[in-house]
C-alpha cells in the first residue's frame, strides 16, 4: 500500500511537454538557418560528427530527470507494516439511486451528483464506523461491501453513474433486499441502511421489504434529493442539452421528489427521513443519530508505519542531471558504426 504527501507537485511535470515543444522548435529552426548556409550534401561534410540520435536521447535524458525530481518532491510512501486496530461503531450500508430519474437538475448540480456529496461528506465525519455501498434502478447492484477503507468508499461512489446499471427503473426494495445481505456480523445490533433517493418507486414493494428488514435490526434513513415541484430529465452529449425525456404521448417527463414513499419507509424500520436539500443539516441529523446509538467493538486491519521513499527519485534524478550535462550531441564511434539513419561519412 503506498500513499502520496504532497500531489500538487505533481504540476511540476508539466515541465517535460515544455522541454520537448522547445527542443522540437529548435530543430526545425536549426534546420531551416543550415538550409540557408549550405546545401544537406555540404553541411554533412562540413560538421559530419552531428548527431539528431544523440540529441533526442540527451532530452529524454533530461526529461526523464525532471519525471524523478517531480516524484521526489511528490513523495511516495509506502506502508511497511499492518496493525490490528480495535475500535467502536456500527455498520452503514449507503444505497444511492442511480436511475435516470436522478439526472433530473431540479436541485443542483443534479440529483444525482447531490447525492453523491451527502455521502462524501457523512463519510468525512465518520469515526470509526463501517460502511458499504449499494448501486439501484431496476436493480440493486453492490458496490462495495462493509468496510473501514473509506477512501475506497469514496472513490467507488464517485464513479457510479446512471449509465452503470442497465435494468432502468425504481426499484427501492431491491436495494433494501441486497442489503440485508451486507451485514456479516451477527453480533452488530445496530445496522443503518440510508438510502438516497428521489423517492420514485415503480414496484411498490419497498414498504414490505422495509418491514422484513426491521425484523432484522436494520434502521433506514432515507434522504430526500430533488424538489416536490419536480424537474425534466435531459438528455446531453458533451455536457450539452439536446432534449429532454418524453412519454409515449411526446409529452415531457417531469420527475418529482416523493417525500411520502421515503417517509413510509424510514417510519417503518423507526428510522427518519431527511430532506437532502441542505447538505451540512444532512450531515449533522446523521451524526446526532449514530451518536445516540450503542457502538459494537471491533477489529480491523490497517496500514502503519508509512516511509518515505523520495530519496530514490531524488538521487535517480540528480544522477539523470549529471550524465545529461556530459552527454554530448556529436557522434561517438560506436554510434558512427552503426549508422541508424544511413547516414554518408
Amino acid at each position: 500500500m503506498f500513499r502520496l504527501d504532497e500531489k500538487i507537485w505533481f504540476w511540476t511535470l508539466l515541465v517535460i511537454p515544455v522541454i520537448i515543444m522547445l527542443f522540437v522548435f529548435l530543430q526545425i529552426w536549426r534546420r531551416s538557418a543550415q538550409k540557408k548556409f549550405a546545401d544537406t550534401h555540404l553541411l554533412s561534410r562540413l560538421s559530419p560528427n552531428q548527431s539528431l540520435f544523440k540529441s533526442v536521447l540527451k532530452v529524454l535524458v533530461l526529461c526523464g530527470a525532471f519525471l524523478c525530481l517531480s516524484l521526489a518532491l511528490v513523495n511516495p510512501k509506502i506502508g511497511t507494516k499492518l496493525e490490528t486496530v480495535r475500535s467502536q461503531g456500527v455498520d452503514i450500508v449507503f444505497a444511492v439511486d442511480v436511475s435516470k430519474s436522478m439526472l433530473a437538475e431540479d436541485i443542483a448540480p443534479n440529483r444525482l451528483d447531490k447525492s453523491k456529496q451527502l455521502v462524501t461528506q457523512i463519510i468525512n465525519n465518520l469515526a470509526s464506523d463501517r460502511v458499504g455501498i449499494i448501486a439501484y434502478a431496476g436493480k440493486a447492484f453492490p458496490q462495495l461491501p462493509i468496510t473501514t477503507d473509506y477512501a475506497s468508499a469514496k472513490m467507488f461512489l464517485q464513479n457510479m453513474n446512471t449509465d452503470m446499471l442497465s435494468s432502468q427503473g425504481t426499484a427501492i426494495h431491491e436495494a433494501i433486499q441486497l442489503a440485508k445481505t451486507y451485514y456479516d456480523d451477527e453480533e452488530q445490533k445496530n445496522r443503518i441502511l440510508i438510502i438516497i433517493s428521489d423517492g420514485e418507486d415503480h414496484e411498490g414493494d419497498a414498504i414490505d421489504i422495509a418491514e422484513e428488514a426491521n425484523e432484522e435490526g436494520i434502521r433506514i434513513f432515507t434522504i430526500g434529493v430533488g424538489n416536490v415541484k419536480g424537474g425534466p430529465i435531459p438528455i446531453k452529449r458533451n455536457g450539452v442539452v439536446l432534449n429532454y425525456k418524453k412519454d409515449r404521448n411526446g409529452e415531457t417527463v417531469i420527475t418529482r421528489l416523493d417525500e411520502t414513499t421515503l417517509k413510509e419507509i424510514a417510519e417503518e424500520t423507526n428510522g427518519a427521513y431527511i430532506n437532502g436539500s441542505n447538505t451540512s443539516e444532512v450531515v449533522d441529523t446523521i451524526k446526532d443519530l449514530l451518536e445516540k446509538m450503542d457502538k459494537k467493538e471491533f477489529e480491523s486491519k490497517q496500514i502503519a508505519d508509512y516511509k518515505d521513499q523520495f530519496q530514490w527519485f531524488l538521487g535517480l534524478g540528480i544522477l539523470l542531471l549529471f550524465i545529461d550535462i556530459f552527454f554530448l550531441e556529436r557522434k561517438t564511434a560506436w554510434l558512427k558504426k552503426l549508422n541508424l539513419f544511413n547516414e554518408d561519412f
